[in-house]
């Protein structure tokens, strides 16, 4: 029997992840390089949340409270990502560019900061021999404030041009595709930089933080390179008047649910972002855990937000109502909390990685029920479901910086409380910090479940949602 090589390859691509994320408009070598950007963005969020936090507050004595204010600057930048990707839609070029720019310049934003960030780092922990006693502080706030917004610049307009580039039918599966290749790019980065930080030194650092600066360019200037047609513009289409963003924003904010789920969202990114900064100091402090060991916590977290974008993509096949969802992702977070605080008087390292791995997936399922909710609101006017996509991410965003800073401001207040005795012989622990920041966190989720319930009641089970959004329309 004859098989045609037509029919080969045909089955070769069926085979392969993701191949329905493929059309004529945008072929699979030219989608698997574009989707490099994810890779680098999750390279960056490695050092900023994993990495950068635990060898701050362990191997150069940062106090925790600068650590988090420092982690948070990225952080806090990330509502502008709705304006952002409201200006690249409506971006005005000679040569009819409208992502390239921003995803250009973006990667050179967070190439600039990663660069100069060992130095600053260094600089802030006190090795020092010239210059005014505040450098420190202005050069890691800066190299932090640069990465932030070269990282949200970057994956903005990547995503918007995948979106641009792919067809109707395929959008879907390719947001999909740029999604895990984020969570790729983090758990491997994770493990890579791991294993170079296991013999810690100031030089190493310097090798390591500035070799991913490097990498960082080179993948994104592979991903974006012929990704956009040029299409010259008219003057007079250049002159014509733009969509203004403060009509589109009072079309969405005047429609129905928005409000109460946008205040859903802000509680419980605070009750599952508080930890960020703490998570992997708990492990080298409390549990004697080494760099590498504590930074394989990140690897562990994202295969957990995977598995839950996974059950939710699963769930909303079956059209569960995102807002029980969301409430299964809360209560998945409250064992993986008292897992973590009881991992400390037992010493238990597994227990621990449970927990962490148990966030995730809470996490995940929040996340991705939250959004869903927001791709299913009824908007009006001038607002569209990028908008509320936007909106969705300017409150994660803001409360992940206020949670990330609360964190690691209160661990150093009860701790410097416990240590002098102020809380009693009882309490007389490093440890004491720590498990206050996880009761507060797990304090938040029952409030989240107080605020999610009239939007659970105002949508019946019976309801059918209008398309179901599930893992493959989640922006990152």
């Amino acid at each position: 029997m004859i098989v045609s090589k037509g029919l080969i390859k045909s089955l070769t691509m069926r085979a392969l992840p993701f191949s329905d994320a493929v059309s004529e408009q945008l072929p699979l070598g030219q989608l698997l390089r574009l989707s490099l950007f994810q890779i680098s963005v999750g390279m960056a969020a490695v050092m900023l949340l994993g990495t950068l936090n635990r060898v701050m507050i362990v191997e150069l004595s940062v106090p925790a409270t600068i650590v988090a204010m420092m982690i948070a600057i990225p952080v806090l930048v990330a509502p502008f990502r709705a304006l952002l990707g409201f200006r690249s839609d409506n971006y005005r070029s000679a040569i009819g560019w409208k992502r390239i720019p921003y995803l250009w310049f973006g990667s050179l934003w967070q190439f600039g900061g990663l660069a100069i960030m060992p130095m600053g780092l260094l600089v802030l922990s006190g090795d020092q021999v010239a210059g005014p006693e505040w450098a420190g502080e202005v050069g890691a706030a800066l190299a932090f404030l640069l990465t932030g917004i070269g990282m949200h610049m970057t994956q903005t307009a990547g995503l918007a041009l995948a979106a641009d580039r792919a067809t109707e039918e395929t959008r879907p599966q390719v947001v999909a595709l740029l999604y895990v290749m984020f969570l790729i790019g983090m758990g491997v980065s994770a493990i890579i930089v791991g294993a170079l930080l296991q013999n810690f030194s100031d030089l190493r650092l310097v090798q390591v933080i500035q070799g991913t600066a490097v990498v960082t360019l080179v993948l994104n200037m592979v991903a974006l390179w012929k990704q956009e047609k040029v299409n010259p513009m008219t003057k007079s289409e250049r002159e014509a008047p733009k969509p203004q963003f403060r009509d589109a924003w009072d079309d969405f904010t005047n429609g129905g649910d928005a409000g109460r789920l946008l205040v859903v969202v802000f509680l419980g990114t605070i009750a599952f972002n508080m930890q960020d900064v703490l998570l992997e100091p708990y492990g080298g402090e409390i549990l004697g855990l080494s760099v590498s060991a504590t930074t394989l916590l990140t690897a562990m977290w994202a295969t957990g937000a995977l598995i839950g974008f996974g059950l939710a993509a699963k769930w909303l096949k079956s059209s569960i109502d995102p807002y029980r969802m969301a409430a299964r992702g809360i209560l998945m977070g409250l064992a993986a909390f008292c897992a973590v605080i009881f991992a400390g008087p037992l010493n238990s390292t597994p227990l621990f990685f449970a927990g962490a791995f148990g966030i995730g997936i809470g996490g995940g399922l929040f996340a991705v029920a939250t959004l869903t909710a927001a791709m299913t609101l009824n908007t009006q006017g001038a607002a569209g479901k990028g908008l509320a996509l936007g909106a969705w991410g300017a409150a994660q965003a803001t409360a992940a910086g206020v949670s990330i800073f609360a964190g690691g401001a209160t661990r150093d207040i009860i701790n410097s409380a416990a240590t002098s005795g102020m809380l009693g012989e009882a309490l007389t622990s490093k440890a004491t910090g720590y498990a206050a920041v996880y009761h507060i966190e797990i304090v938040f989720l029952f409030i989240t479940l107080i605020a999610l319930g009239p939007l659970v009641k105002a949508r019946p089970m019976s309801t059918k949602q209008a398309g179901p959004i599930g893992l493959a329309d989640f922006p990152t």
